[in-house]
């Protein structure tokens, strides 16, 4: 005898099939975006050149310290702009997502610069007698070894960023949680042609987007921990 209402079934189903993989969709585009442009800045900010550190630091600062729901709502309500003869005008998808990605490459830049100065000297001043230049240096020397270093937080910013793709219910994109809140009005309302739901259904359907968040990020979280035990 199945103990869940017969209403839940389509609501569970629905989240899984359109909430889950735009979840995971947005995720995967803000975690490979913060990671290359958040490992480039990082390492430039190395240089000794103060006018690039300071500008650097500018956007990492800014997009660290403001709240992800503000930057969401800020270039989601940009007015339209051309690039070239295209007329640009940001989804509510892209929006979020590029909000994510500024959110996420603020942290790996961050991260990036302190990898790459914990590098001992030594080895900078290895690779240079080896005649590698600045770039060769960085590329098959010091990053390599800040990037291995970096492995347990890079986990946890996918968390981080999986969890927080949320945010992105403020602007009406179809993650887990709006559509956990779309089925929730559906239900409420009569509109899935099943019996009115009863009083414990936000319970059941919020509990439901709770446990999906905890099933896709628990062995995340542990698998940082296990790396980090590892790896450093």
């Amino acid at each position: 005898m199945n103990p869940l209402p017969e209403w839940f079934r389509p609501v569970s189903e629905y989240i899984l099939r359109e909430g889950v993989p735009e979840t995971l969709r947005m995720a995967a585009i803000a975690v490979v975006a913060s990671l290359v442009i958040g490992v480039v800045l990082g390492t430039l900010m190395t240089i000794r050149f103060r006018p690039l550190q300071w500008l650097i630091r500018f956007y990492v600062e800014v997009w660290r310290g403001l709240p992800i729901l503000v930057t969401v709502l800020f270039i989601f309500w940009l007015p339209a702009f051309d690039v070239g003869r295209h007329h640009v005008q940001l989804s509510a998808y892209q929006s979020a997502a590029l909000a994510l990605t500024l959110w996420g490459s603020a942290q790996v830049a961050e991260a990036t610069r302190g990898a790459v100065q914990s590098i001992p000297k030594e080895q900078h001043e290895a690779a240079a007698a080896l005649g590698f230049g600045w770039v060769g240096r960085q590329t098959f020397v010091i990053l390599p070894q800040a990037l291995r270093r970096m492995v347990p937080p890079l986990v946890g910013l996918l968390v981080n960023t999986i969890q927080n793709t949320t945010i992105a219910f403020a602007i009406g994109v179809n993650e887990v949680l709006q559509a956990g809140q779309r089925q929730f009005e559906n239900v409420t309302s009569g509109l899935t042609g099943q019996p009115v739901a009863p009083s414990y259904a936000p319970f059941l359907i919020f509990g439901y987007v709770a446990l999906l968040f905890f099933i896709i990020c628990f062995p995340l979280t542990r698998l940082a921990a296990y790396l980090e035990k590892r790896l450093t």
